[in-house]
């Protein structure tokens, strides 16, 4: 698990501007953060936003400095004398770079990419959970975390950097993993972090507005998703598996080349088609899956017809992977996703869920699955994220109000913007919605999340449903720079309890 410096200058088609170039020189690791390069390790001097990388190399213990033109400018001044690679665009070969000094372990991982803008997580947790009833050795990287066989391992991105996801991957071979479950972000396509990666399977499972703050439109975020699948791109997964429930889906099966494994739960022609859903009061579904012509019956304790399509397409990616897909689809009925259509149940007569719903679309999705399992009312307490896309935000307002009877506007991670303009777009949004129903919706502006959830419980009634959307999983609320201690479910356990204990005159 090394690679020479000659071999690392082979890679990057890069020359060794600056230093004495032993070609013999060798690496053991790499980094783009300066504070992680280990001794004799290769460094990644990447352009930053205020500051070039290449100014952080005198405190590393870099064996070695891969940067571009203006890097080396800044290493030369400061009388750099360890060998110095130049290459035109670092991000360009950062990936295969990386993976020649891990040792390009991704061949020898059955590594299955996920990506799309709703179910990534949800489809990369029923794909975790079927290999490891059918006997596999299992990794998982995604936005709620990594583990190896369910043991937490510490990540940040959903889709880490390049050096850091080939060591991730060198640790899973080592470890005597056998298959990678990967969601892959549309930000780690077009910064090309999974370049270098070679994937056995790459799925797609729709798409909806989102990160339009990083996409300059929806035909740039389908593009960047493309690369995954369309040929002769350098990103592309050696099979694929699309859904095409929405025409997005349909576009991507018609440019992935040799005959993709299409998916669908609505009806479309698809080699992978979901009939007969049917779900009980607690929102737990059964369906038929046809398979390619091989029938499986299908449990599934995720409401939602969002979850019948991320269910489907789990299984065809096990089909694609060669997996035993009737022992697979058995441990579907036993999944849990943190923070997706999570109930929070403490004895109420109303449901309680909490959702990682942040989107126009996923806001719908959730609120129509609620609609269909009660009587009653809907709750929702719904935010928009500072530092992201702002044209979505009224859209938002606007989905909810459409559906809900009670609308709690909020606060989600303002990050580094004032919150009281965020939530305005959103109530604008939702006004504007509620013109248009009888009757109108109530719609309050709490910037307090913990009061708006206490607001949300208040309201409801025997036989409504409320919903948390927006964190999910998240345990933190960012602020100004800030992560503030903040967990939508535990709030909202809280707050049910305290209800409870009000309403039968406990409350201490």
């Amino acid at each position: 698990m090394t690679a020479t410096l000659a071999e690392v200058v082979r890679v990057t088609k890069g020359r060794v501007a600056l230093g004495q170039a032993d070609d013999s020189q060798i690496f053991a690791s790499m980094s783009l953060d300066s504070a992680a390069v280990e001794p004799g390790g290769l460094f990644a001097a990447l352009p930053g936003t205020r500051v070039h990388g290449a100014s952080f190399a005198d405190k590393t213990q870099a064996g070695a400095i891969l940067t571009d033109e203006h890097g080396v400018g800044i290493l030369k001044e400061a009388g750099e004398t360890r060998p110095v690679i130049e290459v035109a665009d670092v991000r360009d070969v950062l990936g295969d770079a990386a993976a020649e000094v891990y040792d390009h372990p991704s061949h020898r991982l059955t590594v299955l990419g996920i990506t799309g803008t709703s179910g990534k997580t949800t489809t990369s947790y029923l794909v975790e959970a079927g290999l490891l009833a059918a006997g596999h050795s299992v990794g998982l990287i995604g936005t709620t975390g990594t583990r190896i066989n369910g043991q937490p391992v510490p990540t940040s991105l959903t889709t880490p950097e390049a050096p850091t996801l080939q060591a991730l991957f060198a640790r899973m071979v080592a470890e005597g993993v056998t298959h990678v479950v990967m969601e892959v972000s549309s930000h780690a396509l077009a910064l090309r972090r999974v370049q270098g990666t070679r994937f056995a399977v790459g799925a797609f499972s729709n798409l909806s507005q989102d990160h339009l703050d990083f996409h300059p439109t929806m035909q740039d975020y389908f593009d960047t998703k493309a690369l995954f699948f369309r040929e002769g791109s350098a990103l592309r997964a050696e099979k694929a598996v699309v859904c095409v429930d929405d025409d997005w889906g349909q576009r991507m099966a018609a440019l992935a080349g040799e005959r993709p494994l299409t998916v669908s739960t609505r009806g479309r022609q698809a080699l992978v088609q979901a009939h007969d859903v049917e779900a009980d009061a607690q929102g737990i579904q059964t369906f038929r899956l046809d398979v390619e012509g091989t029938q499986l019956e299908v449990t599934l304790p995720l409401p939602g017809r969002f979850n019948v399509a991320n269910a489907a397409v789990a299984v065809a990616i096990a089909h694609a992977a060669g997996v035993d897909v009737e022992v697979f689809t058995r441990a579907l009925a036993e999944v849990a996703v943190p923070g997706r259509m999570e109930r929070v149940d403490a004895g109420q007569e109303y449901i309680a869920v909490v959702d990682y719903a942040h989107k126009p679309a996923a806001i719908a999705e959730v609120l129509d699955t609620l609609r269909g399992q009660v009587a009653g009312r809907l709750g929702i307490a719904v935010g928009a994220g500072g530092n992201r896309d702002h044209s979505k935000r009224p859209i938002m307002g606007t989905e909810a109000a459409r559906r809900a009877d009670f609308v709690v506007i909020t606060d989600d991670n303002p990050r580094d913007e004032e919150p009281a303009p965020i939530r305005a777009a959103v109530v604008e949004g939702a006004r504007q919605a509620a013109q248009g129903r009888e009757p109108h919706p109530e719609i309050v502006e709490m910037g307090d999340r913990r009061e708006a959830i206490a607001a949300l419980v208040a309201w409801a009634r025997p036989g409504d449903a409320i919903v948390v959307a927006g964190k999910g999983h998240e345990n933190g609320q960012l602020i100004r720079g800030v992560n503030h201690p903040f967990d939508d479910r535990e709030e909202l356990r809280r707050a049910v309890e305290k209800r409870a204990a009000a309403d039968s005159g406990t409350e201490r």
